[in-house]
């Protein structure tokens, strides 16, 4: 089953009386169990086909289907209510809710969801080693400090699809090859469908699938991946 697939979609926006298409024709499929990492330059439409994958933006042309189902094309309130159970953020931007502390972010998701999340808060927390922070207000935290709480958030209702927009821009070297591994095995060892958007070409060793953004156009890159998860689920 495909977890995400794009059919013939676009994205264009207004610039006074220009069209600038920030994403061009798409065809794409991931399916579960597959980490698939985008890289280009800066402006190339990254972030753009990651909010439309996600439903934060509707596609101009074209259909997102979520686990073989519309996505795309149904109502707001649907769509909000499916990519609250389905998908996973993880952000540049950390949008941690500043006035809570860090324990409380999940407890947000608790009430949000109806339900307590499907992952541990303190395995999360021990996992990303940020059990020490969980009195913390996220104006008391480092930058990596705050993205690695946004993990355990986006993590916690275990969702079947992640989508992470430069998940590691703010760690520094150890961490953020850390993170990628968490997501890999989060991947790998539970079946879901993670795609990273990244400037780090270092960070693709885990990745099945790794494509190129130019100009809104996306291709793969069949000779860039470098699979290292033989032992992720041991």
């Amino acid at each position: 089953m495909s977890a995400i697939e794009f059919k013939n979609v676009k994205k264009q926006f207004k610039d006074g009386n220009n069209i600038i298409e920030a994403l061009k024709e798409t065809n794409l499929k991931v399916e579960m169990g597959s980490f698939v990492a985008i890289i280009g330059p800066s402006g190339s439409g990254k972030s753009t086909f990651l909010t439309v994958a996600g439903g934060l933006q509707s596609p101009s042309e074209g259909e997102i289907l979520i686990n073989d189902n519309p996505f795309s094309e149904v109502e707001e309130k649907k769509r909000a209510k499916l990519r609250f159970k389905e998908i996973g953020f993880i952000l540049q931007a950390s949008n941690l809710i500043p006035f809570l502390k860090v324990k409380d972010q999940l407890v947000l998701v608790d009430k949000v969801n109806g339900r307590k999340g499907e992952k541990s808060k303190e395995d999360l927390f021990d996992q990303l080693d940020i059990a020490d922070l969980a009195n913390k207000y996220p104006d008391e935290l480092s930058g990596g400090e705050r993205q690695r709480v946004a993990i355990a958030r986006s993590l916690y209702n275990d969702p079947s699809i992640i989508l992470a927009d430069e998940p590691t821009a703010s760690l520094d070297s150890e961490r953020a090859f850390e993170v990628v591994e968490i997501l890999a095995k989060e991947t790998k060892c539970k079946n879901k469908a993670t795609i990273m958007v990244t400037h780090d070409t270092r960070l693709i060793e885990y990745c099945d699938h790794v494509y190129i953004m130019e100009d809104g156009v996306l291709r793969e890159e069949k000779d860039r991946s470098q699979k290292k998860i033989e032992t992720l689920c041991n």
